[in-house]
């Protein structure tokens, strides 16, 4: 059996496949991330990124199918699922290894399951650039933080860049321990060691709130409950646009 592992990296992976073709060797099992060298029989083929050799995978996927299948597979690797690094694999070899262009091609299962798991991915994205919250610092900055499936605060980033380019921001994957920085000129990732935020509802210490954001948190809360017509509810399809796991990092849904 064929053990691979990359440094769990996008850049990583697509070294990964390059290899793999250099190699003639194609991986039954990858694992991901540090730590992921030991298996119980045989030995693990350990790939180190390569910017280069990444590269040019990339451009064969475009050349062989096309750039919106490209960044589909970006899409799903973002997905951070443990089986999702083979599946791409495997997908990129069909890609590659077809005399035509088989994206398209319904009738075969790893086509169809990069489908469903890049829907999955970009519906999250959605989620998320339509439930952020921000709350107004004590600097004079925004922040807001939520834990969502998937790995897709870069998919987000350049609509809150165009949507707020006149705010300094940071929104932050509580979940992966990272998030992105706008300082009204430059977007820059960041990593806190020590963030003074509550894990359960995303809200920052009172001690780095505006003065005035508790207030307005308040009156968008009054807000919404005024404009809710209690005749008209219907909480299975409000569940189905707003799912409840998002409710805790709302304010106006005052759930903690």
């Amino acid at each position: 059996m064929n053990v691979f592992s990359f440094d769990n990296t996008f850049e990583g992976l697509l070294t990964l496949v390059f290899e793999s073709y250099r190699q003639k060797q194609f991986p039954d099992e990858i694992l991901c991330g540090e730590g992921s060298q030991n298996v119980l029989f045989g030995a693990t083929n350990t790939i180190a990124t390569n910017v280069l050799k990444a590269e040019r995978v990339w451009k064969g996927i475009i050349s062989h199918s096309s750039e919106e299948n490209a960044h589909r597979i970006y899409r799903v690797f973002l997905s951070g699922l443990p089986d999702t690094p083979l599946l791409l694999v495997n997908y990129i070899r069909l890609i590659i290894d077809s005399p035509k262009n088989e994206e398209t091609n319904f009738a075969l299962l790893v086509v169809v399951e990069i489908n469903k798991l890049h829907q999955k991915v970009c519906s999250e994205a959605h989620r998320i650039n339509g439930f952020v919250r921000f709350q107004k610092t004590s600097e004079g900055s925004y922040f807001a933080s939520f834990a969502p499936l998937y790995d897709v605060l870069p998919l987000c980033i350049p609509h809150f860049h165009d949507r707020y380019a006149d705010q300094s921001w940071i929104i932050y994957d509580l979940k992966r321990n990272y998030g992105f920085w706008y300082d009204l000129k430059n977007v820059s990732r960041v990593v806190f060691d020590d963030l003074k935020v509550n894990s359960q509802n995303g809200q920052l210490h009172t001690s780095l709130l505006a003065e005035d954001e508790k207030h307005f948190q308040k009156m968008w809360k009054q807000y919404y409950q005024c404009i809710c017509i209690q005749e008209r509810r219907n909480d299975k399809v409000h569940r189905q646009h707003l799912p409840k796991r998002f409710w805790k990092y709302l304010p106006e849904k005052g759930v903690i």
